[in-house]
């Protein structure tokens, strides 16, 4: 039984899982900080408050704390739209620009995928099937 727990977690994939989730949670604090500290001061110059929690917030009913915010909802998807521009414009877009680079430099190009076998045979049986109809 610990022979075979030792062979699942010495396993290439597990422990390149590991290390994603760590840096993942490492990476997380960086992109915080670019959004919680950069962008949404920014948004609070432009529009007077850093999130829209009080837009279109009604109470329902006599208690005092039940409050629907649809604004709070708009806040999350501002903030997730924020967190998603921020890694496609701090890593991702120059990372594919390294990456091209490298390629370029070492003569690398981009082969078309081979085309999976079945998937050509079905093609053909189905243009063979659409010719034959009248």
């Amino acid at each position: 039984m610990i022979q075979g727990f030792k062979a699942f977690i010495m396993k290439g994939n597990v422990v390149d899982l590991a290390v994603a989730v760590v840096i993942a949670g490492a990476f997380s604090l960086v992109v915080n900080a670019v959004v919680e500290r950069v962008i949404m001061p920014l948004i609070a110059g432009i529009f007077g408050a850093p999130d829209f929690d009080n837009v279109l917030a009604f109470q329902v009913g006599s208690n005092p704390e039940n409050i629907v915010s649809i604004g709070a909802v708009l806040t999350a998807v501002v903030n997730f739209m924020l967190v998603a521009a921020a890694i496609y414009f701090i890593i991702v877009v120059p990372m594919n620009k390294m990456i091209e680079r490298r390629n370029a430099r070492l003569g690398v190009t981009n082969e078309d995928e081979a085309v999976d076998q079945q998937v050509a045979l079905l093609t053909e049986i189905r243009d063979e099937l659409r010719a034959r109809q009248p």
